[in-house]
């Protein structure tokens, strides 16, 4: 009898394995990611497939077509988007045309014409406009943010909304799950008894969605004003705070896109609500506020295609003369380092700038790795002083910004939902330019014989990280 159930399980672990082998085989696009959850789910008896159906199988996707169907509207309203006319591009930017023409072909939402984009400085710049904006919210106040501390800054966001909520403002929140648990109390402990609706993306549970994260950071008030960028809500913003100090660079927006910010706030607030607000008032008439061109970008793992990572490609590729980078991390896939390169081959000057010391050692291990492919080809890396760096932007011949959420590694590119804004405006792309000449003007340059100096323990750790680089 104990032989029967024996070979009743074995037969069953190998059935198992075979079944999620043959489903990775079937379904994953990249075979560096097949072969990698084959042989886990071959070589790992029971433990194998449950990663791979509880990590590795992107059923967001699939529950993004049924509300289709269902609603009869696409999550990102996309036959709402064809209806506006294209913005045309100016004469002294006409020279973009062949990557707006990507753009517009890649991504549903059109580019706005009318838009104004402010940079924000850190925590003392950002916070104090938008606790402001907050404070003078009469209809609705949408925040989503991946890490909402419990703070001095965060208990000054939940009074402010909180209090918005009170004056009988329609206040939604969304934190990700696995942010929301970055700091004790959590936003939603500080926030219980009030009138605001919180809600938490993609709740941690077993078997659910543990590598799909909510990355954006969207703050829209009564539809008219919009913030957004690369910073979370908490002290470590603060470079005045105790530390540990984190360097960032936030946005206000203003003009026409301002209305694609709501709308995909009320995407990821269907997801995480089960119900997408109707309210006529959170798409009020929005006036012209400046001269730049702007298309939000939304992405994540219920798209059909990595529109983030293709608009990078594409800006790399019709860049004629420069290509900025401003990154925390950089873990580049194949297509994406001979774009890079490709670009210095053609003559285009290329300038990429890290932090010295990045806030997770793995991804600076694996980071190194990459560079010297770069440096080869005279691509000019630097690297950032303390404190931590956590800016990202991208500045394509001083005309056209990529600005946003995600960073330039396989999470954002491959696994977050993130949200960016492309910017087509010379005087916006001067001014990055301005920020990252300053930036290199106190770093340290990277040079090929740094990178081939490495002592050959060091060269073996971030060999080995590179090799975990597609799960960083």
């Amino acid at each position: 009898m104990d032989h029967v159930l024996w070979v009743l399980l074995i037969v069953s672990l190998t059935t198992l394995a075979l079944l999620s082998a043959g489903h990775a085989l079937i379904n994953k696009r990249d075979p560096r990611s097949a072969l990698g959850w084959i042989l886990t789910c071959m070589a790992i008896p029971l433990l194998g497939p449950l990663l791979y159906w509880g990590m590795g199988v992107n059923r967001i996707y699939t529950r993004a077509k049924r509300w289709q169907r269902e609603a009869g509207e696409a999550i990102s309203s996309e036959s709402e988007e064809k209806v506006a006319v294209p913005a045309p591009l100016p004469a002294e930017l006409y020279f973009l045309k062949e990557l707006r023409s990507l753009s517009d072909r890649v991504v549903s939402t059109e580019l706005r014409s009318g838009n104004a984009v402010v940079p924000l400085e850190n925590g003392e710049g950002a916070y104090p406009v938008m606790l402001a904006a907050i404070e003078k919210g009469v209809s609705s106040i949408h925040l989503c943010t991946y890490i909402f501390d419990g703070d001095q800054t965060g208990r000054r966001f939940v009074t402010a909304l909180a209090r918005a909520a009170d004056r009988g403002v329609d206040v939604r929140v969304i934190v990700d799950s696995l942010g929301e648990k970055y700091s004790k109390p959590t936003a939603r402990e500080l926030l219980k008894g009030s009138a605001v609706e919180f809600r938490s993306f993609l709740p941690l549970r077993p078997g659910g969605y543990v590598n799909l994260r909510n990355h954006r950071k969207i703050l829209v008030v009564d539809g008219m004003v919009g913030f957004t960028g690369g910073m979370n809500i908490g002290n470590r913003h603060l470079v005045s705070g105790p530390g540990p100090v984190v360097v960032d660079l936030h946005f206000q927006v203003t003009g026409p896109v301002v209305a694609d910010l709501q709308r995909t706030f009320l995407d990821d607030w269907r997801f995480a609500n089960g119900k997408r607000p109707t309210d006529q008032r959170l798409f009020p008439e929005l006036p012209q506020t400046g001269t730049a061109l702007v298309r939000a970008v939304s992405d994540g793992p219920d798209k059909r295609f990595r529109k983030l990572h293709w608009i990078i490609m594409g800006a790399i590729s019709c860049a004629k003369r420069s290509v900025t980078i401003v990154t925390p991390y950089f873990i580049p896939d194949r297509p994406l380092i001979a774009a890079l390169v490709t670009a210095a081959l053609r003559g285009v000057t290329i300038t990429m700038v890290l932090p010295e010391l990045n806030n997770l050692p793995f991804v600076q291990w694996a980071s190194r790795s990459y560079l010297w492919e770069l440096l080869q080809q005279g691509v000019r890396i630097y690297a950032q002083p303390a404190p931590f760096v956590h800016t990202k932007f991208m500045v394509v011949d001083r005309s056209w910004s990529l600005i946003g959420s995600a960073n330039l590694d396989p999470r954002s590119l491959r696994l977050n939902f993130e949200l960016d804004l492309e910017v087509y405006d010379l005087r916006f792309a001067e001014l990055l330019e301005q920020r990252c000449a300053a930036a290199v003007a106190t770093s340290t340059e990277i040079t090929l014989a740094d990178v081939d100096g490495r002592s050959l323990p060091v060269k073996i750790r971030d060999g080995i990280a590179k090799l975990f680089s597609p799960y960083l």
